[in-house]
């Protein structure tokens, strides 16, 4: 499956808006970047939907943008005012090529959920490759009010139990896109989270 980081020339802070290409084009978030549809438009032309991790503002900015520009569906946990579909843990969904299993991982958002495929694994910000505070193995930060450090872990030991073997792509919201044994760096991630200890100096 071709999956394209439409948002990766941003200058702007946004997240990793991703695009996935295959027999139903399908964004992974919309990001904050102002043309966005541009991007997307030297890809295809054809937009089935857009599958929202979380309504933070940099995954949702140009959600709104997205969806009427390619007449697209939208799904999300939690309600939106271009929400056509809701989200429940346990659905399944087709992203590009892939059938993707939906997975609530609360914990950096209460709407949060991750999107975990055969081969593929969408995880918003619970978990991600790298992010400046970590490599190999970092997770979503968790000291902002209606965040619980707690309820991430749960999330991510729920995200490993759910997540087939053979995933070898990971697709997260920060970070570089990680090819690889994607399991290990999920494991990584939980066991820095574990710890308990401050993500950030301030948090």
């Amino acid at each position: 499956m071709d999956v394209v980081n439409v948002t990766a020339d941003a200058e702007e802070f946004t997240c990793n808006a991703y695009l996935a290409l295959g027999e139903e084009p399908t964004m992974v978030d919309a990001g904050s970047m102002p043309g966005v549809v541009d991007i997307i438009r030297e890809h295809t032309d054809d937009l089935s939907k857009v599958i929202v991790t979380h309504q933070h503002g940099d995954h949702v900015e140009q959600l709104g943008t997205v969806v009427d520009a390619f007449d697209a569906d939208c799904y999300a946990y939690a309600p939106h005012s271009v929400r056509t579909h809701d989200l429940a843990d346990g659905d399944v969904l087709t992203v590009g090529d892939e059938d993707c299993e939906v997975v609530y991982t609360p914990g950096h958002g209460d709407d949060h959920v991750s999107l975990v495929g055969p081969s593929s694994l969408f995880s918003g910000d619970v978990v991600v490759h790298d992010d400046g505070a970590f490599d190999y193995g970092s997770f979503g930060r968790t000291d902002y009010p209606g965040m619980s450090r707690e309820r991430l872990i749960e999330s991510v030991r729920e995200l490993l139990d759910r997540m087939p073997d053979g995933v070898e792509h990971m697709y997260s919201g920060h970070g570089d896109v990680f090819h690889g044994d994607v399991r290990d760096v999920v494991e990584t991630a939980l066991s820095r989270a574990e710890k308990r200890e401050p993500k950030y100096p301030d948090e």
